[in-house]
């Protein structure tokens, strides 16, 4: 709930599942539409789930390919998921914003691919290389 406070003082919209709902009363219902929205703007989709097998089936879902982060302390699970999850960033214990090319050390992106081969003509070893990157954090942020 403080964490909820805190959104709501920054101006975030929750939405969430039943479960989220029974926590955070003030977040809105979800529908089954918003799972998969990428909203571009303060608000925060909320799903809980009971094991880190339901949560891969719902990154499997909805998620972007993009980036997907777990917040956990257990290091098997953090493993399980780092290993499992589909997508070009994966992270445990760190803000999905990290994803950036500048924050990973590539300089200034001039675009985002979420799917694994985008060479065209001639290809070589590098373009026919795909890279997933793993960030570990202990909750930090990016402002």
């Amino acid at each position: 709930p403080s964490l909820a406070e805190e959104f709501e003082k920054n101006g975030v919209t929750m939405i969430g599942c039943p479960a989220t709902r029974s926590i955070c009363p003030q977040a809105m219902a979800a529908k089954e539409e918003d799972w998969g929205t990428e909203w571009l703007s303060l608000n925060l989709c909320i799903k809980i789930v009971d094991s880190v097998e339901e949560a891969k089936e719902y990154i499997s879902l909805y998620g972007s390919k993009h980036t997907e982060t777990i917040v956990t302390e257990n290091y098997t699970t953090a493993q399980d998921f780092l290993s499992s999850v589909d997508a070009s960033a994966v992270m445990v214990n760190a803000s999905t914003r990290f994803n950036d090319g500048g924050q990973l050390g590539l300089g200034t992106e001039i675009g985002i691919s979420t799917t694994k081969l985008h060479s065209y003509g001639p290809m070589g070893l590098e373009e026919l290389t795909t890279r997933k990157f793993v960030v570990y954090g202990t909750g930090q942020v990016r402002n």
